[in-house]
C-alpha cells in the first residue's frame, strides 16, 4: 500500500492510501480536480514533453486551465495564475534550446528566492511548467472520455427534465431552484511579457 500526502486548497494536509503504483495517477487526478496538490513545484517548474502540452491533464498537479478575459490561456495553481508563453528555439554558439511552451507568472516579493528566475531587465518570474522536446507520454494526457471543460465559460443553466421547485405550503416561502455558482473571473496580474 502506498501513501500520498495532499495539501487541500484551504491548506489542510490529508494522507490518502493508494492500492498500487498503477493507481497513483488516478488518485492524483481525483484529488487534483479539487485543487489539492502533492509535493512542491520543482525549481524551474515541472518539465514535460512538448507534445503533451495540447491535452495535458492539469489535475495531475492540482491545477486547472482557463481562458482570461483577454483570451489568453492561463493555468490556476495554488491561488496563482500562470500565463502561457511560447518560447522560440535558441541556436547560438553558447546555447541551443528547442522551441518550448512555458506557463509562468511575474514573481512576487513573497516568493522564495530559489523559485525566482531573472528575465531581461529587472523583472523576475516564477515558472509552473515548461513543455520542451521529449517524447509524448500518454500518462500525462487527459483521460479518454473526459473532455476538458469549456475554458473561460460559465456552466450552462440546467434545462429540460431537471428538478422543479415545488409549491410551498401556506405560510412558507417557495423553495428556490439551485443555480450553479458563478465562475470568478481571473484577475490578470500586471506583469511584463517574457
Amino acid at each position: 500500500m502506498l501513501r500520498i500526502e495532499f495539501v487541500t486548497d484551504l491548506g489542510a494536509r490529508v494522507s490518502v492510501e493508494v492500492e498500487s503504483a498503477d493507481k497513483l495517477l488516478d488518485v492524483q487526478r481525483q484529488y487534483g480536480r479539487l485543487g489539492w496538490t502533492s509535493g512542491e513545484v520543482p525549481q524551474g517548474g515541472y518539465l514535460f514533453p512538448l507534445d503533451n502540452e495540447q491535452d495535458f491533464d492539469w489535475s495531475l498537479i492540482g491545477a486547472r486551465k482557463f481562458t482570461n478575459n483577454e483570451g489568453e490561456d492561463m493555468v490556476m495553481h495554488r491561488g496563482h495564475a500562470y500565463r502561457r508563453r511560447e518560447l522560440e528555439a535558441v541556436d547560438s554558439r553558447k546555447l541551443k534550446l528547442p522551441a518550448a511552451i512555458k506557463y509562468s507568472r511575474g514573481a512576487k516579493n513573497t516568493d522564495p528566492e530559489h523559485v525566482r528566475e531573472k528575465a531581461d531587465g529587472e523583472f523576475e518570474y516564477v515558472t509552473l511548467a515548461i513543455f520542451r522536446g521529449g517524447k509524448r507520454q500518454e500518462r500525462f494526457a487527459q483521460p479518454a472520455g473526459r473532455a476538458q471543460p469549456a475554458q473561460g465559460s460559465r456552466p450552462a443553466a440546467p434545462v429540460g427534465n431537471g428538478p422543479r421547485p415545488q409549491a410551498a405550503p401556506a405560510g412558507r416561502p417557495a423553495p428556490v431552484a439551485a443555480r450553479p455558482a458563478p465562475v470568478a473571473a481571473a484577475v490578470a496580474d500586471e506583469e511584463p511579457p517574457f
